[in-house]
């Protein structure tokens, strides 16, 4: 039996073998062709690259309102990511050393806006054991609201000076996995941080919050689905009284939902989320409320009246509801009239078309009149010619 060996083709060492693969930098791999969807000149994104030194500022967004510098550097390689609970110290100072904020071991969830916007943004740029200090400018602190509770007060469009100290990092738990009292602490922890940020106009951030909320509060895979839905996907460890209880925080915060969306105008989304409230709850007032003024601002006013009438039967002295019903007859007076003149612009104006009519019929009166008596007085006159014609013959 013969065996056939296939020759072996050593590499010609003459010319370079390739050169082993290093281990890429972060700003290696963000210029990768593969790496979609990320712009490498965003002050973000080059901020998130650096490693700056000591002492050094970093311009956080490129537009001077946000500065951070290491104070003590930390482990590198450690900066937290979203949703990662870092636990800090912090203290926040007016430019005139003033101490206005100071908290010890607070934990707060990256991007969940559990702070301000400033220390939000700094915190993903800092290392596990970092300390630094953070210019905020107003506009990413506590803006043209400023702050009157608690105090001392922050004046309107004030900037501030953090000290802060990232002391640890850890990933944030699997929900479905957390009793249910530690969701529902920290789901109506995220609603009341959503509640702050609804009172100072914050629509956008405040949707947020209550987004978040509903992922604690809502039993199920999907919080946006509905309640009934989620309801029975409900588990066997938890009872029905925790089960009411969590059901009861998860309808607040739907409706506080609705409230957030429809001052962003965002009507359909806030639709959505009081009907979420309507389907357990039909008789709740507050989401009744907002439904009318939901329907009111989409121009559905005859519907807008029908559901703020059924919230006045519950509360007939609810001044808020009796407004709004007394603004939505104005209007639908209003839409009634401009109706009838549409119809007479389409149809064209009875009044003018009946006054046309008559005139029209006088005419026409007047003409067969004058026609009867031009024929009346032609016979007359052939008649007479007759008459004269055999008196002379």
């Amino acid at each position: 039996m013969t065996t056939t060996v296939t020759p072996v083709i050593m590499p010609d060492l003459k010319e370079p073998l390739p050169e082993p693969e290093e281990n890429h930098t972060q700003a290696d791999f963000i210029k990768d062709e593969l790496n979609f969807n990320v712009d490498v000149n965003d002050p973000l994104t080059k901020a998130s690259l650096n490693e700056p030194a000591e002492d050094e500022w970093m311009d956080i967004l490129g537009s001077n309102q946000l500065l951070k510098k290491v104070v003590k550097a930390g482990i590198k390689n450690t900066r937290p990511n979203r949703s990662d609970l870092c636990t800090i110290d912090i203290i926040g100072r007016l430019e005139d050393g003033t101490i206005v904020e100071e908290h010890e071991d607070l934990v707060v969830q990256l991007g969940d806006m559990e702070t301000i916007q400033g220390i939000d943004l700094a915190l993903a740029l800092m290392n596990t054991e970092e300390e630094a200090e953070v210019k905020v400018g107003a506009r990413f602190g506590y803006g043209k609201t400023g702050r009157t509770s608690p105090l001392p007060v922050i004046p309107p469009n004030t900037d501030l000076v953090y000290n802060v100290t990232l002391k640890s990092v850890t990933m944030e738990r699997d929900i479905e996995e957390m009793p249910v009292a530690e969701r529902q602490k920290i789901g109506n922890k995220k609603r009341e941080r959503g509640n702050w940020w609804f009172a100072r106009d914050e629509c956008i951030i405040a949707t947020q919050c209550y987004r978040k909320a509903l992922d604690y509060l809502t039993i199920g895979e999907d919080s946006e689905m509905s309640l009934e839905k989620n309801t029975e996907r409900t588990t066997e460890s938890m009872t029905a009284e925790e089960l009411q209880l969590l059901l009861e925080d998860s309808l607040k915060v739907h409706n506080n939902l609705a409230a957030a969306q429809l001052k962003c105008e965002a009507y359909d989304a806030a639709l959505k989320s009081v009907e979420n409230v309507l389907r357990c709850q039909p008789n709740n007032v507050k989401a009744l409320f907002r439904k009318g003024k939901i329907l009111h601002h989409q121009g559905e006013h005859a519907k807008a009246c029908t559901v703020l009438s059924q919230a006045l039967r519950i509360e007939p002295d609810n001044k808020a509801i009796q407004q709004e019903i007394a603004i939505l007859k104005k209007k639908s007076v209003k839409d009634a009239h401009q109706e009838k003149n549409l119809y007479r612009k389409m149809l064209g104006n009875p009044a003018k078309r009946n006054k046309d009519t008559t005139k029209n019929d006088s005419e026409n009166k007047i003409v067969s009149k004058n026609l009867t008596w031009s024929l009346l007085g032609g016979t007359i006159v052939a008649v007479f010619g007759i008459i004269a014609y055999k008196l002379v013959a």
